[in-house]
């Protein structure tokens, strides 16, 4: 095991998500490898510690290892493959706090060390890029603290900051600058996106969001495909499926309240797209992590 993986395994007690002391802060295992799947990822920096992922998004593939970490500036669904060989699968997860992201920007722009215009890719709202020494420094030291809640309260804010500090000196850090300008279309779309997290369950009303983004109705649906590879009604379909799934399989509930509570009136219509989009029934899922 890498130190990293030394650090992490004592915390994965349970498969999949394991949360930690410190909020924003989560760790992944997964000891079989998993065919290609739909999950809904949050917007967070991405560190492996052992076995391999694959994000696939509108017909690209990205890759993330121990040698590389995964960006997402804003929260996408996509499909993903997992591939553990040896040892399960050990990531650390840790969600982007948009004020600290705004508090570093300002100062790596303050000592112009920021990208500028021309040279900050703006249009990706995912990017892997490669694990320095640095980063991974910070990643083991932030996972270390995370064995001990005194230590974790008290030095992880500050190792989060140390850990996306690095993320901005990464070699395709621009969709994390640009994050962090209010005028830049992902920015703006990102406030959008937002507001469907906060409200998924209502009928959402493409002129309110493209409002909420400060663009134009077309403007937003072109911007919007361009970063989520999906239209605002199949982010919204697919990010109500993914809450539906998560309220099946960890609540219990039954198919027709869990369909309910997502923002679906038909408990049919509910039924036939989330068997279309995860390839199993409701009743599949419905108590599955009880």
């Amino acid at each position: 095991m890498n130190a990293l993986a030394q650090a992490l395994a004592p915390l994965a007690h349970s498969e999949g998500v394991n949360t930690t002391p410190l909020s924003g802060v989560w760790i992944f295992k997964a000891s079989e490898s998993r065919p290609r799947e739909p999950l809904c990822y949050s917007q967070g920096i991405i560190i492996m510690a052992q076995g391999t992922k694959r994000v696939h998004l509108d017909e690209q593939v990205f890759e993330y290892n121990p040698d590389n970490y995964l960006v997402l500036t804003l929260p996408i669904p996509a499909e993903c493959e997992t591939v553990v060989e040896d040892e399960p699968m050990l990531s650390l997860v840790v969600d982007i706090n948009i004020g600290v992201l705004h508090q570093l920007v300002r100062l790596f722009e303050e000592h112009r060390q920021a990208p500028g215009e021309g040279r900050m890719v703006e249009g990706r709202s995912l990017y892997v890029s490669p694990l320095g020494e640095s980063m991974q420094d910070s990643a083991v030291r932030l996972a270390q603290a995370l064995a001990s809640p005194l230590q974790a309260e008290a030095l992880g804010p500050g190792l989060i900051q140390s850990l996306l500090y690095h993320a901005l000196q990464g070699e395709q850090s621009g969709p994390l600058f640009a994050l962090a300008r209010h005028n830049t279309h992902l920015a703006r779309l990102e406030r959008a996106l937002r507001h469907m997290h906060e409200h998924y369950q209502q009928s959402l009303d493409i002129d309110q969001l493209a409002a909420m983004a400060n663009m134009s109705p077309s403007t937003f649906h072109r911007n919007f495909r361009q970063m989520t590879a999906s239209s605002p009604i199949q982010y919204l379909k697919k990010l109500r499926l993914t809450r539906a799934r998560e309220l099946l399989q960890d609540r219990g509930l039954k198919v027709k309240q869990a369909a309910a509570m997502v923002g679906y009136e038909s408990p049919t219509q509910f039924s036939r797209e989330f068997k279309r989009y995860f390839g199993e029934t409701p009743q599949h899922w419905a108590g599955q992590g009880a």
